[in-house]
């Protein structure tokens, strides 16, 4: 049973930092399209730093993306720097989607995992009940 308890925490420890993921995610998506203005960078994308132990994974830090913001020609924009270019956040929404679905098939995963190991534990108990 101790190793049963033991996967279902680790599943648990997986819910908790994919949920976390991807609302990290979600906020690169909603600020994919800031811009530098008042001289104030635009959104820096952010990711996630995840480590595993003998209890499951756990977030270490969260980390900003430190590539170069994407310039685009656009003098008649009033946040137009004096070449004509503004200056847009560095996240790439196709890039988060892609992390967004890998963070949903792993929570999934998750949850499988977590039921699998409820199930075991639920049928070794009703192997008690009918010795």
């Amino acid at each position: 049973m101790n190793t049963l308890s033991s996967a279902m925490r680790a599943s648990t420890t997986g819910l908790n930092v994919e949920r976390f993921r991807m609302d990290v995610i979600s906020s690169n998506i909603a600020n994919a399209n800031s811009m530098r203005v008042g001289g104030q960078d635009p959104y820096r994308r952010r990711d996630v730093e995840v480590v595993g132990d003998i209890n499951g994974v756990r977030i270490t830090r969260i980390l900003e993306d430190q590539s170069e913001f994407r310039r685009v020609y656009d003098r008649g924009n009033p946040n137009a720097d004096a070449e004509g270019f503004v200056t847009y956040s560095n996240t790439d929404p196709l890039r988060e989607m892609v992390s967004m679905m890998g963070a949903t098939r792993a929570y999934e995963a998750n949850i499988a995992a977590f039921n699998s190991a409820k199930g075991m534990i639920r049928a070794a108990l009703n192997i008690g009940k009918a010795a």
